[in-house]
């Protein structure tokens, strides 16, 4: 699961909903948020209110993942941003996750963000996303699975090099709300 731009990170949309192109994510403050205490709001964000994956099923997973486990990265696709005249996330900002009846679950708080190949993906990205078998091979073609199947609701070609060498941005993360599950 990753992202969507994320990844991840992850959707703008579930294929499904009217009016989405592929994946058109919802912004503005999310209900609740003024009980975060980071208030992101306040510093002149209005951060993406969004959930991972590509379906409520994989936000509720993936959501799970991240407010109960491991997950504290996520990755998603350059073109998924551009798709949506939307600007990659910077080290600092802010992201409000949804879970998959998108219902705001979590602030989280970027704290580190690059951008490379998919393949450029390294063991210890793949670890802390926190999903299967936390192998970069397998993380590999978790990514490659869901990208084309994205870029297919999308109608974005993949490059004759392969969905390899599409860029992603590689995002880690710290969770400052809900209290409970803050780092």
């Amino acid at each position: 699961g990753v992202r969507v731009r994320a990844g991840g990170g992850g959707t703008r949309g579930w294929p499904a909903d009217e009016g989405a192109r592929g994946g058109a994510r919802r912004q503005g403050r999310a209900r609740g948020q003024d009980d975060v205490g980071e208030r992101p709001e306040d510093e002149g964000e209005t951060p993406p209110v969004d959930a991972c994956g590509d379906s409520p099923a994989m936000a509720d997973r993936l959501l799970g993942f991240v407010l109960n486990g491991p997950r504290r990265a996520t990755a998603g696709f350059v073109e998924d941003y551009a798709v949506d005249n939307e600007p990659l996330p910077e080290v600092g900002s802010h992201w409000v996750v949804t879970d998959g009846n998108r219902t705001p679950r979590a602030v989280l708080r970027f704290t580190d963000v690059r951008t490379g190949r998919l393949d450029s993906v390294d063991d210890q990205f793949a670890w802390d996303e926190g999903e299967g078998d936390r192998t970069r091979s397998t993380w590999l073609a978790d990514h490659r699975e869901f990208g084309e199947r994205r870029f297919a609701a999308q109608g974005i070609t993949v490059p004759p090099l392969g969905i390899d060498s599409m860029v992603a941005v590689f995002q880690r993360f710290e969770i400052v709300w809900p209290p409970e599950s803050a780092d």
